[in-house]
């Protein structure tokens, strides 16, 4: 049954991936919720660790991203239950599913229901944004997006204060495997000009073998037609400058080009995988913004530009490497 379970998720990201897993693995969902006016912004991350040596515990991390503090919640593993083939997951009195979530913590109480969720493309050969590498089995982090824009409604307590996110924005995804990568850059926002605009983009040192190589993720949803730029599509990183204001990265495929400036703002420190368990650290900034240009180079047009604002950035490890 493990086995089936596990043969399902490959091509369905959102749901649990670890059935039958014992010991050095972790599985974490990543919600980052925005309310209408952007006061309020916090990434929620339920999740499951376990070390080396078989030792377990999940967790719910929450990140206040405006007023840069993070609560980790540990709770005992066998608290953490997730459903077969399909996302629905509760931690004690905690519910996380694709559609909504259900709060129960000391600081943060309420329900939100999502709508309109815009996942990344999908198909029999490429399931989600792993695309090929869904199917390797040795990889060390595996990751997918299961919305890169959606709406909110909802109210939680937070701090026993209510915060209303109707009219507010989400945005959902994961990760999968044993560790992060050594070095890698990621970023996302969806507050753009225009309602139905978002970007994630992203770069790591991906272990291959007895080697590594740069791997590179980025979509742009832009009037409902989801930009790939992958590693696997084609698409090349012609630059990659790390500063402690910016992020500026520029890659292209076939059909665009994409030039990224990541303003950084003050980042606040989150549990982070190493072999499994939460003991490694990093930094994500909630407040940040990212300048965005999209260039068609069939028509010589630019398609896009504008500036996204409650950007998440994180930039971690021996990030150097990653500069190109």
């Amino acid at each position: 049954m493990n086995q089936l379970n596990r043969l399902h998720a490959i091509w369905n990201p959102h749901v649990y991936h670890g059935w039958g897993k014992t010991k050095r693995y972790f599985e974490g969902w990543y919600y980052k919720i925005v309310s209408k006016n952007q006061n309020n912004a916090f990434a929620i991350i339920p999740g499951i660790a376990m070390d080396e040596h078989g030792n377990k515990q999940s967790f719910i991390q929450v990140l206040d991203g405006k007023n840069h503090e993070a609560v980790y919640h540990k709770f005992d593993s066998n608290m953490f239950l997730p459903t077969p083939k399909e996302h629905n997951l509760s931690i004690g009195n905690n519910i996380f599913t694709y559609d909504k979530v259900s709060l129960d913590l000391p600081n943060l109480k309420g329900q939100l229901v999502f709508t309109n969720q815009y996942p990344w493309s999908n198909s029999f050969v490429s399931p989600g944004i792993m695309g090929p590498y869904s199917f390797i089995p040795f990889m060390e982090c595996y990751h997918g997006i299961l919305s890169m824009n959606h709406s909110i409604s909802g109210v939680v307590n937070h701090n026993g204060i209510d915060i209303s996110f109707d009219g507010g924005k989400g945005y959902m995804e994961k990760d999968w495997g044993h560790s992060f990568p050594k070095a890698y850059i990621w970023m996302q926002s969806n507050h753009f000009s225009k309602p139905n605009i978002s970007v994630k983009s992203s770069i790591a040192i991906i272990p291959w073998l007895k080697s590594s190589f740069i791997g590179h993720i980025a979509g742009i949803l832009i009037d409902n037609k989801l930009i790939e730029f992958t590693t696997y599509n084609g698409t090349k990183v012609n630059s990659c400058e790390i500063s402690k204001k910016n992020v500026k990265i520029e890659m292209e495929n076939k059909s665009y080009k994409l030039n990224i400036n990541a303003h950084r703002e003050k980042a606040t420190t989150l549990a982070a995988p190493i072999s499994g368990f939460m003991n490694g650290r990093i930094d994500e900034s909630m407040n940040a913004k990212i300048n965005l240009k999209l260039f068609n180079k069939k028509t010589k047009e630019i398609i896009l530009e504008d500036v996204g604002y409650s950007a998440g950035i994180e930039v971690a490890g021996e990030y150097k490497l990653l500069v190109k």
